[in-house]
């Protein structure tokens, strides 16, 4: 909505020759007024714009000169030079399409002399020789033939020239290609070269009418031999595999068309293109010509490409309109898709995929021209039971789900194209007598299709089409509820386009057929119920992610079909929110109607602002949106006050109030997507306000009215626009206030964000025109500085924004008056570049280059470098200051760096404690990346820095890469606790020994205590002398401490730097090929260098961090060099690759190359130079670099060669998993599986290892990222059908494998044959899953795999078993199960048998669980055919009951038996057609409480935990007896005489497992009846256990038991159990609290939290309950209090701390906000800081339990008037001050204003937060590498320290408050007083620059002095030194918040 410019268009002009020049001249008139001087005037003029309109002067002038009759013969001369000019123009040059439309409008009387002058310029043009001149002659000639009538006639008359100019030029241009093989850049220009001639080719014969009679001419005649010669060249063309496929795709239309055009008679052709096609022509039987032409066609074997762009030619060129070509063009037809179907399983590459689909999809086409009258016989071929569509079907199911996008289009059309065929197919008496019902091919088709799961997106495709064809009205007879179902999968992201576009079209044919069918509006309510009120319930019920897609993508379409529909969308939402509003739950209605009405006003469907804001929502509604705690909704409501449909709807007074109520309390989100949504909403707004501004403007000037609609009428534009500037320069007070010391990330981000949009939207006015507001007026001093600070924050993303704001900021803001200042500046960016800490350098490279390019570099530096400083100019100079500046500060850094390196080549060490080098390697990066280095002026300044820089690079990275190229990069630190293992490194030692010249390095020594080492020697070698000190800055003396972090972090992120650098030198210099040029600063020699660099690095560096970012360099070299026009530097990448590939295949004991750490570098430099090859060209270098890595990564007989096998492997990982290659890797997918797989069974675990990782990136690459926590979700599957057809060859070599490993996996002989590729085998098996789409007309069925897979279930690994059974259900369609199982049971031994394996039984038993876990999941269940299907198996698993009872010994395989049974309870719990459920029918439940009768649950357990798998039976017969008590709970009710066992019987088992489930089970039961979900209340089982959990609650000693047990207390009602704690457990209610709390205090953290909420839920019922006993309790509360205030902190787990927002939100009423306080006032304080604490936790849910405390206490009878949003669910931002306004109004209802008020100034002041604690750190810094501290990133202490003052201050201006005592008020002021002094000296301790060098120690001195300074304030209030009017402090939701920490620091204050 932003302000476009639009963009100016670029004509280049036009130019004739000398001779032309002249003639014109000699023909002008004086007067200037024929066509001459019109021409000459035009050719002397330089701007092709002004060309243009002088050539549209053309015709009219002719057009004058035809009426008068005369004719000049000047004009046939400015004819003949105009036709020069037409082809000396280029191709895309506008001028010459303006020429050419001139010219078609010529009068009569000129076109003949304007024919021959083209005819004459044309011949001298095809009279060219020049191979690279050929291609402007061929583009000519297509613009002759492209709309320009004298151009067409020019080329006819020309024809047999022309001709004969594209077979030379198209032979000697290929010739030309074949000699430039290997130079792709020469290769690519001349293959586009080819592929326009062969396209103009067509274009000639498809335009010129010449060729209809060609056939008769005689086989002598030159335009004969000349069209005989282009059919051979593109014959040629066709079969040549190694052109680009665009050029062999058009030659496959060239060769059909000049058949078309040359063979006679035409009757014949379809059946000679039907042999080409077959492979059949007879040689004898067809004209010499053509076989002469053809002859590779006729008689040779072609490939697949050549055959397929014969069918698109033969598609494409032939005429199928009405059936022109008879019997014999229909048999052409079904051979063309015979022999598309036979290429469809041969096709690997992706574009010959992606051309197949296009050409299928015409062969569709085609169908349907031809079928409009055709023979019954093709009908018959082509209905849709033919074999025919049935394939085209599986086509397009098998590649519905494709990767790429083109492809998946083209299945659509090919699917709306088979319902076309389908429908011409039917006979006309058919399709009129039956409808829809009868069609039994669409019926099948639609039911098929609603079988799919949802997750598949071609599902959403064919529906929309079947819709498109059919109506909603079949759909919805068939799924009524489809809308609901299509809205509940819009929370996946990948999913959502497609189910929006496929509702959108529903509902669109749902409302048309609606209204077509009904006789009033009735009409509308029915097509409300289906498709509106589905989309409210998602929007208040739905979770967030749906909601949002559905506002983004569903309502914006549904509110576009039916405008209408919006007042009764908020008509319901309307009452909804209204009937909820005393519910904290109302909220989602006000979501949805906020949701709503931004759509509705962004889209155009609210007349206007006002609409919205008087007659559908309140003031209060938006308020509340505002800061509503669910983020949707936020967004929303100020989407709905940012967006319009009219980008100059002025913004209203109330928006501009709402905004900055919005801002004042939602910068602070964590949230990244919020933060870019608010972001991208408030600059969307600022267009607004500038848009408007400038219609006001306009209307300023010309003060009239002309929109009495808009608010414009009611006040006069200037008042408005004075609004305008007021509103904007208050939202940039609040953000630039947002910057304070100590604010979070977010804010930061949020607030440096909007204000870069303010900068950018409202820019610098230039010329006439007129802004609003200016941000550089509202910067002083002050703000410059904050914003100078940004720079200071560990998040880069803060330095970046705070960056660019200043450079968009005027000269005239940024002004440095101090040279002092700008020395120490300076100064500290030097220091940060050599920090040891990260992030500094990244500050120093902000800070300089702000300084290069602010010009603002100190005078000392210039005066040191003897360079002169450039003085700042304006216009160009400005460039060649930036220039200047960043070349003074390269050779400082450089300087610098030099020094340092030299000092680390003595000790390397020293160098990582006190200098790391990275730093300084990293400014120097960032100031050459911000500078265009492709035009630098200082070319001869910069040739030797850019030496010098390649050098300090080479020597830096060879100082660092012994470490990093060591054997153990991690640990390489000298150093070590004991000798043992400081023995160890002295093999790493002697790796780097020559690189250090002092002991460091010698021997390893043992680490007594920590070493330490002086850095004196260091300042020695520094020189400290004039402006030399100034600029490399001096070192303090100090001691360092180094660790192997230290030294590690060093090194690689010196390399790093190093790689980057040398990288931004390759991309941005120009390189030079001569030794001397002008302009040249990099020579190939040095690339060279760089090159070999970058190979060694990456090839022998260990350590992944330091080649990773050296693959960052590399990567942007291999683009240069492939780029590049020196063929010997376009080389070197395929140069390279060979002779990595040698070294990797020759497998030398000597070679450097790492064969552990996963390859180390090597796959990432194959990569680089393998990614880097040119996508549009045929990718040469990956075809043979895949094809040798398969072949190394197969098995093989020599051991020797495993290392090589094992880099393959590592190679074929890393390319499978880069993007790049995307669909280009993909042909290579099953040979890399089945290397995988195959490497898997090696006896080497390297290769067993590699393989393993090939595999798990395989299974990423073919079934897609994981996007859920289910390892086989859907979303990661495949149908079977689209798998082989994708992935062909794995069919046959699975199969082969899965046969393999059956057949021997449990042999005979009892070997133990564990077959580790069964493992991977089955991994993949089981990502596949039959579809109901899956036809008949597919040769890879899923079957053979069956038996095999069942047969692994008889391994005797417990995990082979396991996945075997998982990877059997995807096998078996749905309705096969039961018989399956029935299958599986019958196998299953009888009790009588002798002899049997439990491994069988296992195998056999989990595949049954899985398949009935399958169906109980299924859809399918409530069938009642399905229900029937499963009784029978019941009964087969009554037969084999023994297996689950004491005659089965094995404990594992009756436990899956008895987990069967329980899944049978499961399905078969539905009744029948009989009133008696099937199971009690069958007897089943008699046989499972036999079962559990004479369990181990009842006779007691023989067993100990020694015995295999007791647990896993425990837990299945637990299960089972729980299923069995409730099932005759639910038929008995209290007759307790059927029930095998009781709960209290399982609570007392032994075994924690059984008492576990018990639990859980009961606790589910509990919940259900506690939140009302359940039909009914408790069951009577549960009645009278009250007193078992309290005894059990005391003995219990199993954790999770105990847990749980206290859950089930909490959850039921106090009332119910604790008046029974005494007569059960001895322990009077109190005692409970008191034991409780204990628990509470003691336990780990799950249980103290549930102990928490269980003594807190006391707590409120004794207070709820027992008035007259509360005085007793208090001491009681005390300890309660203590234990939620010890569960608060930051540190704590987040479960301790939401226990404890739990805990304060049920006792609020009682204890927090009560009347009448019980508690101390204290103790009462102490409770609302928790409150606050929690309020300020870095968790989001932590924040929102918190608020929901304060919810609750704003909604009391006593406080619901101290703030507005009562009964509001609210944000965690203005939760604080809320929490804040009712705390002080309690105070004054409770009359304790005085004792209080301490305390909240304490709190103000940080009282008890250790402050001195904090001083006493800032002078002893450990220098810790990385931050350890536990860190809160959301708190803000000044948000807190601004709402209280805030709030106290009004408070004291506004009671009638009794003063305090005089102690505390002394002792206030006193700390205060102490406090202040303090910081005054701190500060004064601190380096000039401490906000860039101590920032940390900065930051909290401020903090804590504008805290100090805001207590002493309101204490000078208290002593009457200040006048009560100082301190009323305005709200935030005012229009101008002020700051009350704007004060300067001045001791005066104290």
């Amino acid at each position: 909505m932003g302000v476009k410019k639009k963009k100016e268009m670029q004509v280049t002009a036009l130019t004739i020759c000398h001779q032309d020049l002249e003639t014109l001249r000699s023909l002008a008139d004086v007067e200037g007024k024929n066509l001459a001087s019109l021409l000459l005037h035009c050719v002397q003029l330089t701007d092709g714009v002004s060309q243009i309109h002088c050539v549209k002067q053309i015709v009219p002038l002719l057009e004058k000169a035809d009426k008068n009759g005369a004719c000049d013969p000047s004009i046939r001369s400015c004819l003949d030079i105009l036709a020069g000019i037409y082809l000396s123009l280029s191709l895309k040059n506008p001028l010459k399409k303006v020429l050419a439309s001139s010219l078609n409008g010529l009068p009569e009387f000129f076109l003949t002399e304007a024919v021959q002058s083209f005819t004459s310029r044309l011949q001298e043009e095809l009279s060219t020789t020049d191979v690279y001149s050929y291609r402007k002659v061929i583009d000519n000639i297509s613009c002759c033939m492209e709309n320009f009538d004298v151009g067409r006639a020019g080329v006819s008359n020309l024809l047999k020239n022309v001709l004969h100019f594209m077979q030379k030029s198209l032979t000697e241009i290929s010739e030309e290609n074949r000699k430039f093989a290997g130079n792709h850049i020469v290769q690519t220009q001349l293959m586009n070269d080819l592929s326009v001639g062969t396209r103009v080719s067509v274009m000639l014969v498809q335009k010129i009418q010449d060729f209809q009679t060609l056939h008769v001419r005689i086989s002598s005649s030159p335009t004969w031999l000349s069209m005989c010669g282009l059919l051979s060249i593109f014959t040629k063309f066709l079969i040549d595999d190694h052109l680009l496929q665009t050029i062999q795709s058009t030659s496959g239309l060239a060769v059909i068309l000049f058949i078309k055009a040359m063979f006679h008679p035409p009757e014949e052709i379809p059946d000679l293109i039907s042999s080409l096609l077959l492979r059949s022509v007879d040689c004898t039987s067809i004209p010499d010509w053509f076989l002469n032409c053809c002859r590779s066609l006729c008689c040779a074997d072609v490939s697949q490409s050549t055959l397929l762009f014969l069918c698109q030619g033969t598609l494409t060129m032939l005429d199928w309109q009405n059936g022109r070509m008879g019997p014999s063009g229909e048999a052409l037809l079904l051979n063309i898709v015979h022999v598309l179907f036979t290429l469809s399983s041969q096709i690997k590459e992706s574009t010959l995929e992606l051309f197949f689909s296009r050409i299928l999809a015409s062969w569709t086409n085609s169908a349907i021209h031809v079928l409009e009258s055709s023979s019954p016989s093709l009908k018959d071929s082509l209905n849709g039971n033919s074999s025919i569509v049935g394939k085209l079907l599986e086509y397009v199911y098998t590649h519905w789900e494709h990767p790429l996008d083109a492809l998946r289009h083209q299945t659509k059309i090919i699917f709306r194209n088979v319902l076309q065929i389908h429908q011409l197919t039917k006979e006309k008496s058919d399709s009129e007598a039956s409808g829809l019902a009868a069609d039994r091919f669409i019926c099948e088709l639609t039911e098929s299709l609603l079988r799919l799961e949802w997750h598949v997106k071609g599902k959403y495709m064919c529906l929309g089409c079947l819709v498109d064809y059919t109506g909603i009205g079949h759909i919805l007879a068939l799924a009524k509820t489809i809308p609901s179902q299509i809205l509940e999968v819009m929370g996946d992201q990948s999913l959502v386009p497609y189910a929006s576009d496929l509702l959108e079209t529903m509902f669109r044919s749902h409302k048309s057929h609606l209204k077509s069918q009904a006789v009033d509006s009735t009409w509308i309510d029915e097509w409300h119920e289906t498709w509106v009120s589905p989309l409210l319930f998602i929007l208040c019920e739905g979770n967030l992610d749906q909601k949002s897609y559905v506002i983004d993508y569903y309502l914006p379409k549904l509110l576009n079909c039916s405008p209408e529909s919006l007042s009764y969308m908020v008509k319901i939402l309307q009452s909804s929110a209204d009937a909820k509003s005393g519910s904290y739950n109302s909220t989602g209605a006000l979501g949805a109607l906020m949701a709503c009405l931004r759509a509705a006003r962004a889209h155009g469907h609210l007349r206007s602002a006002t609409d919205v804001w008087r007659n559908l929502v309140s003031s209060a509604r938006i308020k509340q949106g505002l800061i509503h705690q669910h983020c949707q909704v936020r967004i929303d409501t100020l989407g709905l006050l940012c967006e319009s449909n009219r980008s100059t709807e002025i913004v209203s007074t109330e928006e501009m109030q709402w905004i900055q109520f919005f801002i004042a309390y939602n910068l602070n989100s964590q949230s990244p997507g919020v933060r870019q949504q608010i972001c991208s909403l408030l600059k969307k707004l600022f267009c607004r306000i500038q848009e408007s501004s400038q219609v006001l403007y306009k209307l300023e000037q010309s003060r009239s009215k002309h929109e009495p609609e808009n608010e414009l009428s009611k006040q006069h534009p200037s008042v408005s626009l004075q609004q305008y500037k007021n509103f904007m320069s208050s939202i940039c007070n609040s953000l630039f206030e947002a910057l304070f010391p100590g604010s979070s990330y977010p804010t930061r981000f949020s607030a440096l964000t909007i204000l870069g949009s303010v900068a950018e939207v409202f820019p610098v006015p230039e010329g006439q025109v007129q802004t609003v507001y200016q941000l550089s007026h509202d910067i002083d001093v002050g703000r410059f500085q904050t914003l100078m600070e940004c720079f200071t924050s560990t998040f880069e993303e803060v330095k970046i924004l705070a960056f660019d704001l200043l450079m968009k900021l005027p000269k005239t803001v940024v002004q440095f008056q101090d040279s002092e200042k700008l020395q120490g500046l300076f100064q500290a960016a030097l220091e940060l570049s050599t920090s040891t800490k990260p992030y500094d350098c990244v500050t120093a490279s902000y800070l300089l280059n702000f300084l290069i390019w602010k010009n603002a570099l100190p005078s000392s530096l210039s005066a040191y470098l003897q360079t002169q400083q450039a003085a700042c100019g304006d216009g160009d100079t400005s460039a060649i200051v930036v220039e200047r500046n960043t070349l003074m500060v390269i050779k400082c850094l450089l300087e610098n760096l030099e020094e340092e390196i030299s000092q680390a080549e003595n000790s390397l060490l020293q160098a990582a404690a006190s200098f790391p080098l990275y730093g300084r390697a990293h400014c120097i990066t960032g100031a050459l990346q911000r500078l265009s280095l492709n035009s630098l002026q200082l070319v001869s300044e910069w040739r030797p820095v850019v030496e010098k820089l390649l050098l300090v690079s080479y020597r830096l990275s060879a100082v660092v890469s012994p470490v990093i190229q060591s054997s153990s990069p991690e640990g390489l630190i000298p150093m070590d606790t004991d000798s043992e293992s400081a023995s160890r490194l002295q093999m790493i030692l002697s790796e780097i020994q020559p690189r250090d010249t002092n002991d460091y390095f010698n021997q390893a020594k043992i680490l007594k205590e920590r070493d330490r080492f002086d850095l004196e020697d260091l300042n020695a070698s520094v020189l400290d002398i004039g402006a030399s000190a100034e600029i490399k800055g001096s070192k303090e003396r100090k001691t360092c401490d180094v660790t192997a972090q230290m030294v590690l972090v060093c090194c690689w992120r010196s390399m790093k730097e190093v790689a980057l650098l040398l990288g931004t030198l390759c991309q941005l210099l120009p390189m030079q090929s001569t030794p001397e040029p002008p302009s040249g600063l990099l020579t190939v020699e040095q690339v060279k260098e760089i090159g070999d660099y970058f190979k060694q690095h990456l090839l022998q560096s260990r350590h992944r961090g330091a080649f990773e970012l050296a693959y960052t360099g590399f990567v942007k070299l291999t683009e240069i060099l492939n780029r590049c026009p020196n063929v010997s530097l376009q080389k070197l990448p395929e140069h390279w690759l060979w002779n990595v590939l040698e070294e990797i295949k020759c497998s030398d004991p000597s070679s450097k190359l790492c064969a552990t750490r996963r390859s180390a570098g090597l796959p990432f430099y194959i990569q680089a130079l393998l990614a880097s090859e040119p996508k549009k060209g045929k990718m040469d270098l990956l075809k043979i670099t895949m094809k040798e890595l398969i072949s190394l990564a197969g098995p093989t007989d020599d051991s020797q060669s495993t290392v090589p096998q094992v880099h393959a492997l590592n190679i074929l990982r890393a390319l499978f998993r880069d993007t790049r290659l995307g669909e280009n890797i993909i042909p290579y997918v099953a040979d890399g599986a089945k290397a995988a797989i195959l490497g898997f069974t090696s006896p080497v675990w390297a290769v067993r290892n590699s393989s393993t990782l090939l595999f798990s990136t395989l299974i990423t690459r073919i079934f897609g990222v994981k996007r859920g926590k289910d390892e086989l979700s859907k979303k990661n599957r495949m149908t079977g059908s689209e798998f082989f057809s994708r992935f062909p060859e794995l069919y046959p070599f699975l199969l082969q494998q899965l046969e393999a490993v059956a057949n021997t996996v449990d042999s005979d002989a009892g070997e133990l044959n564990r077959h580790p590729s069964m493992f991977l085998l089955l991994l993949v098996l089981g990502r596949l899953y039959p579809s109901p789409m899956d036809g008949t007309y597919s040769t890879l069925s899923m079957a053979p795999f069956i038996p095999f897979i069942m047969r692994c279930g008889h391994s005797p690994v417990y995990r082979s078993r396991e996945m075997a059974a998982r990877a059997l259900v995807p096998f078996v369609m749905v309705d096969e199960i039961p018989n399956t199982i029935r299958t599986l049971l019958a196998k299953l031994p009888n009790s009588t048998d002798q002899c049997f394996r439990q491994n069988h039984i296992h195998g056999t038993l989990l595949q049954v669980f899985h398949l009935l876990q399958a169906s109980s999941d299924s859809k399918y269940r409530l069938n009642t055919y399905f229900q029937q299907e499963l009784a029978d198996v019941a009964v087969c698993t009554r037969a084999k009951l023994w297996l689950a009872e004491r005659q089965n010994p094995c404990l594992v395989t009756r436990a899956v038996y008895i987990d069967i049974l329980f899944l049978l309870t499961r399905c078969l719990d539905k009744p029948t057609k009989g009133n008696q459920p099937a199971l009690e029918h069958l007897g089943f439940w008699g046989d499972i409480r036999r079962i559990i009768s004479r369990s181990e649950l009842i006779t007691g357990f023989p067993y100990t935990f020694t015995v295999p798998g007791l647990p896993q039976y425990l837990q299945s017969l637990t299960k089972l007896a729980v299923a069995a008590v409730w099932a005759v709970e639910a038929q008995a009710g209290e007759q307790a005489r059927d029930i095998p066992i009781s709960f209290s019987q399982l609570l007392e088992s032994s075994f924690p497992e059984v008492r576990l489930l018990t639990l859980e089970a009961l606790l589910e039961r509990f919940s259900t009846a506690a939140s009302g979900l359940g039909e009914k209340g408790l069951p009577p089982l549960l009645w009278n256990m009250r007193g078992t959990f309290l005894m059990l609650a005391m003995k219990e000693n199993h954790p999770e038991c105990f847990c749980k047990i206290l859950k089930i207390l909490h959850r039921m009602d106090p009332s119910e159990w604790l008046p029974e704690t005494e007569h059960c457990i001895h322990l009077t209610p109190k005692e409970f609290l008191i034991w409780t709390m204990d628990i509470a205090s003691n336990e780990r953290s799950e249980i103290q939290s549930v102990a928490l909420r269980l003594a807190s839920k006391v707590i409120a019922h004794c207070m709820q309950t027992c008035e007259e006993t509360r005085d007793s309790m208090v001491p009681t509360l005390k300890q309660w209090v203590r234990l939620v205030a010890s569960s608060c902190g930051e540190h704590l787990p987040t479960e301790s701390r939401l226990a404890a927002a739990e805990a304060l939100t049920s006792t609020t009423p009682f204890l927090l906000t009560s009347p009448d306080p019980v508690l101390e006032l204290q103790d009462t304080l102490a409770l609302w800081r928790c409150v606050l604490t929690l309020l300020q936790s870095e968790e989001q849910a932590v924040r929102d339990a918190a608020t929901e405390t304060v919810a609750t206490a704003m909604s009391q009878e006593n406080t619901c008037q101290s703030t507005e949003f009562a009964f509001c669910q609210v944000d965690a931002s203005i939760a604080l001050t809320l929490a804040l306004a009712v705390l002080c109004d309690l105070l004054q209802q409770w009359d304790k204003l005085a004792p209080g008020l301490p305390v909240l100034l304490g709190w103000l002041l940080g009282e008890g937060e250790d402050f001195v604690v904090h001083v006493e750190s800032t002078h002893q810094v450990e220098d810790y590498l990385f931050e350890k501290a536990e860190i809160n990133f959301w708190a803000e202490t000044l948000t807190f320290v601004k709402y209280l003052y805030k709030h106290l201050s009004h408070l004291l201006s506004k009671s009638s408050w009794c003063p305090l005592s005089p102690e505390s008020l002394r002792h206030l002021h006193r700390t205060a007083s102490e406090q202040c002094h303090l910081l005054s000296q701190l500060f004064r301790e601190l380096p000039p620059t401490a906000e860039f060098l101590k920032t940390v120690e900065f930051t909290r001195l401020r903090i804590q002095e504008e805290r100090t300074l805001a207590c002493l304030r309101l204490l000078a209030f208290l002593e009457g030194k200040e006048r009560e009017d100082t301190l009323v402090i305005s709200a935030p939701d005012s229009v101008a918040e002020t700051n009350p920490f704007t004060l300067a620091r001045t001791e005066a204050a104290c």
